[in-house]
């Protein structure tokens, strides 16, 4: 269907290509991949024919028809309802429609036998394009990737440029192309209407390439990738999980080659340098010099698994409780957010707050972070020290700043080594970080504020998006450094990979209140799987611990709802009694481990042994208690959840 054949292309002078080939057939589901500035995105052009090769060809067959969704179509406008540009994919449909619709209005005034019978061909024409049914299509699609039914008749202009991004995704999808090309399509999705995307992806009847950085996106929908690296492109047999497998072994052999032959290399150098004033073996010597030259080299492995390989530190420790929201409503207008609802966040708390778009995700970020006004109460916790990263602090850089200059001004105490080893962590390396702002890629801005964030010793973090512009990298770089990190965030993101990797508790907002599941992102979607109507139900992690108590019996003639309300308030009184234990507890950790570090018991392997007993002991007791706290309040969470 489509075959690149030897491309080489160059920008200023810099290959992005050379004599790079690649086979499209039909069918195919091709992730195209590899490092921000490789020329992914380019190659598309290329494909698409906005850019002539500078060598080989690119050549398709006669039948192959060409969608491309590119970032550009961001700034596309139209006065036009967003169905109407849908629906522009049945352009020779409309037309006839249009035709349609001018005789019928001529046939108001004049009832003639020709305009029935050109009439009647219109509409054979018109069934026969299935034009009867374009409207239901483009109405199912817009509402497959988000959009609600009362929108529909809304102009395009009306829209942010990510929702007309979507409406430019449903008139590709509904042209039905032989060859979808779709540029990082995701970046504009909530969850569900990704997996809408998926699912239709999956069943299309074309070729599809598609650049992305969400790995369980690809996993999902492709079934070949294809590296863009070192100038060529490389197809492997099978979607994203079996190409980081395929690589590792290919790498292996690679790496095993690399150094046979570097061993034989130095083998023949040491044979020539020994033997070079030896006249009987000179041509020995000759043809050995000879056979270095025409050697094939073999390339050694580049390892692009960049490693974080520094702490992210906080001055001090925040207390037990981080953020607590009560009551807390929030409307704009008509439109209600939040309505009377209540959360808490606690220390060591790793929260992903997930859902569709327009759930108020973002407006929940900046309630936590005190920037919105809300009815209620958001308290902040003791100690805490907090640091807010969202796409719009991209502009809060001083375009004027070197990267380095950048990081220094993040009020830190690290040295200037320390800093460029915090960059060289985020793929800023030697110059690179004197680049100024104002010449990097959004891709390097949003690494740069990333950095600046979490070098802020900060003990609790509020990321909105943070791998928006990431490619899989520095998607994996912070992935490891939110691993690292001791204290408390919380993140909203659509890349369920990330949020796998970094949650142990998700955040969702269903009926305008805040829902919790106590558990990471693969036991939530587990959870909803097994629990279809689980907006009735009160998340619960699997199988928790379950805390044994006394059985309470019945006061004589009181009603269930009397008894119910005497037992939550039985529980709530062990529950504050629990605290109690859990503070002291916390106390006296702090106690034994001061007395641990002084001289004269570390001096004294008795009181040494007798000291460390204790400090077993107490963290012992404190876990058990903390258990007994979580399981309390959840009983308590559960009860008060059936009074309303």
């Amino acid at each position: 269907m489509l075959s690149i054949n030897n491309l080489s292309y160059f920008i200023g002078g810099r290959p992005l290509y050379q004599n790079a080939s690649l086979h499209v057939k039909p069918k195919d589901k091709i992730g195209l991949i590899g490092l921000n500035g490789t020329g992914k995105s380019t190659l598309l052009r290329l494909i698409h024919g906005e850019f002539p090769p500078d060598g080989g060809n690119i050549s398709k067959s006669n039948d192959c028809t060409i969608g491309f969704l590119n970032q550009d179509l961001l700034s596309y406008q139209s006065e036009e309802s967003i169905l109407a540009v849908a629906m522009q994919a049945f352009k020779e449909a409309v037309d006839v429609q249009i035709q349609i619709d001018k005789v019928l209005h001529e046939m108001e005034t004049n009832y003639r036998d020709d305009l029935v019978d050109r009439l009647t061909r219109l509409q054979d024409q018109f069934a026969a394009l299935d034009g009867y049914s374009m409207q239901a299509k483009a109405e199912e699609i817009l509402e497959g990737i988000g959009f609600v039914t009362k929108d529909l008749q809304r102009p395009l202009k009306t829209f942010s440029g990510g929702w007309r991004m979507r409406v430019m995704l449903a008139k590709l999808l509904l042209e039905k192309p032989s060859l979808l090309m779709l540029d990082e399509p995701t970046n504009h999705l909530d969850l569900p209407s990704i997996q809408w995307i998926e699912n239709y992806l999956r069943a299309y009847e074309g070729a599809v390439i598609v650049v992305s950085h969400d790995r369980q996106f690809l996993d999902n929908t492709i079934t070949s990738i294809v590296e863009v690296a070192s100038q060529q492109l490389t197809l492997y047999s099978g979607n994203y999980s079996f190409y980081l497998e395929e690589k590792e072994l290919r790498s292996e052999i690679q790496k095993n080659a690399f150094e046979n032959q570097q061993s034989k290399i130095k083998q023949t150098e040491r044979f020539i340098e020994r033997f070079r004033a030896k006249s009987t073996k000179a041509k020995q010597v000759q043809s050995r010099v000879k056979a270095l030259d025409r050697l094939d080299r073999v390339d050694d492995i580049v390892d692009e698994n960049a490693k974080v390989n520094f702490k992210f530190a906080f001055k001090q420790q925040s207390g037990r409780f981080i953020v607590n929201l009560e009551h807390v409503s929030k409307a704009y207008g008509d439109l209600q957010i939040l309505k009377n609802t209540s959360a808490i966040i606690e220390r060591g708390d790793k929260i992903a707050l997930i859902g569709a778009n327009g759930k108020g995700k973002s407006t929940l970020l900046r309630i936590i972070a005190g920037t919105e006004k809300v009815e209620g109460e958001s308290k902040l916790g003791y100690n805490v020290n907090m640091a807010f990263f969202a796409q719009h602090q991209l502009e809060s850089l001083n375009i004027n700043n070197e990267i380095l200059e950048e990081l220094k001004q993040a009020g830190t105490d690290k040295t200037e080594l320390e800093l460029r080893g915090v960059l060289g962590c985020f793929l800023f390396s030697d110059e690179e970080v004197f680049k100024r702002i104002k010449v990097l890629s959004g891709g390097e801005k949003s690494r740069v504020a990333l950095a600046k964030t979490l070098i802020s010793e900060s003990n609790f973090l509020i990321l909105d998006e943070p791998t928006n512009h990431l490619d899989m990298q520095s998607v994996n770089i912070l992935i490891q450094a939110l691993q690292q990190y001791e204290g408390t965030f919380v993140i909203v993101s659509h890349d369920r990979y990330f949020v796998s990797e970094v949650a142990n508790k998700i955040w969702y907002i269903e009926d305008h209140e805040i829902k919790v599941y106590p558990g990471t992102f693969e036991e939530y979607n587990y959870w909803r799987s097994k629990n279809p109507v689980a907006e009735k139900a009160k998340c619960e992690k699997p199988a928790p611990p379950v805390v044994k108590k006394a059985e309470t019996k019945p006061v004589p003639g009181s009603s269930p709802s009397d008894e119910h309300s005497r037992i939550l308030r039985k529980h709530k009184k062990e529950l504050v009694e629990l605290e109690d234990q859990v503070t002291l507890l916390e106390h006296k950790k702090l106690q034994l481990e001061k007395q641990l570090a002084k001289p004269e018991t570390f001096g004294q392997p008795e009181e040494l042994a007798k000291v460390n007993g204790q400090y077993e002991k107490n963290n012992h007791q404190l876990e058990e208690t903390q258990q007994k706290w979580e399981t309390l309040m959840m009983t308590i969470d559960e009860m008060e959840g059936q009074i309303k």
